[in-house]
C-alpha cells in the first residue's frame, strides 16, 4: 500500500502490509483475495480504455499483482508504494516474470508535485480505505492524470453486508484475510468517493459493484455496490 505525508499514511498499516510481503505472490497467502478478484479488475480497465501502449500509474501498487497484468498487457507502468519490503517483493517478481515495470518509493502526493500530468491511466485499487483522508488520495490521482486520461478506483462500500463479509466471514471466519485488515469506519460509500472525485474535476465514467465470495473465491461484476464496488472517472481535456 501506498501513503501520503500530510500525515496521511497510516504507519500501522503500512507496518501490516510490509510484513507480508514474503507472501505477496502466494495466491494462498494472505493476499489471496487480490490474486481472486484481479482479472476482474484488469477486465473492467480494459473493457473500459484498452490498455496497450497506454502509460499507466499504479498508486499503491504492493507487490505488483495489478502492475504485472497491466505490463503483461502491452502497458508501460510505473507503480509506486510507501513500503520497501513489498516494493523489493514487486521487483523481485518482475524480474522472474521478465516483465519491465518502473517501481518507485514515493507517495502520490510527491510524485504529482514533481511530474503532474503524466499518465493516461491512473489506477488505485483497495487503497483508500487504508489512509486517514482517502480524499486526498484522489486529488492526487486526478493530478497525475494527463487531461482526458482515465483514472479507476476500487474499495470497499460502508454497508452492513460489507461487514459481514469482508470482516466477520473474510477475516474472522475463513482466514481469507488475516484479522486486522479492515476497519470498517474506513470503508468509503460510492457517493463520497464520486464527490471527491467531482471536486477535483473528474467526470463520471461507470462504475460496477464488485461481488467477492471467499467461501468459493469467486468474483463477478454485479449492479449493487453493497460490498466492493469499482469506480471510473475521466479528467477533462
Amino acid at each position: 500500500m501506498t501513503g501520503l505525508d500530510r500525515k496521511n499514511t497510516d504507519e500501522r498499516e503500512l507496518g501490516l502490509f510490509s510484513a507480508r510481503a514474503a507472501r505477496w505472490w502466494d495466491k494462498k497467502g494472505p493476499m489471496k483475495a487480490l490474486h481472486d478478484i484481479n482479472p476482474l479488475r484488469l477486465a473492467y480497465i480494459r473493457q473500459k480504455t484498452g490498455i496497450s501502449g497506454r502509460q499507466i500509474l499504479d498508486v499503491g501498487c504492493g507487490g505488483g499483482i495489478l502492475s504485472e497484468a497491466l505490463a503483461a498487457g502491452g502497458a508501460r507502468v510505473t507503480g509506486i508504494d510507501l513500503s520497501q519490503k513489498v516494493l523489493e517483493a514487486a521487483q523481485e517478481h518482475a524480474r522472474v516474470s521478465r516483465l519491465d515495470i518502473d517501481y518507485r518509493r514515493i507517495s502520490a502526493e510527491e510524485l504529482a508535485e514533481r511530474n503532474p500530468a503524466q499518465f493516461d491511466l491512473v489506477v488505485c485499487m483497495e487503497l483508500l480505505e487504508h489512509v486517514p483522508r482517502p480524499e486526498l488520495i484522489v486529488n492526487d490521482c486526478a493530478a497525475l492524470a494527463k487531461p482526458g486520461g482515465h483514472l479507476f478506483f476500487s474499495t470497499i462500500s460502508r454497508t452492513w453486508i460489507a461487514y459481514l463479509l469482508v470482516i466477520l466471514a473474510a477475516e474472522r471466519v475463513l482466514g481469507v484475510a488475516e484479522k486486522g485488515t479492515h476497519d470498517y469506519k474506513r470503508f468509503i460509500r460510492p457517493g463520497e468517493l464520486a464527490q471527491w472525485a467531482k471536486n477535483c474535476g473528474l467526470h463520471p465514467a461507470g462504475s460496477s459493484g464488485i461481488m467477492y465470495m471467499p467461501f468459493v473465491r469467486r468474483a463477478w461484476l454485479t449492479r449493487s455496490m453493497k460490498m466492493n464496488y469499482i469506480m471510473h472517472f475521466t479528467r477533462a481535456d
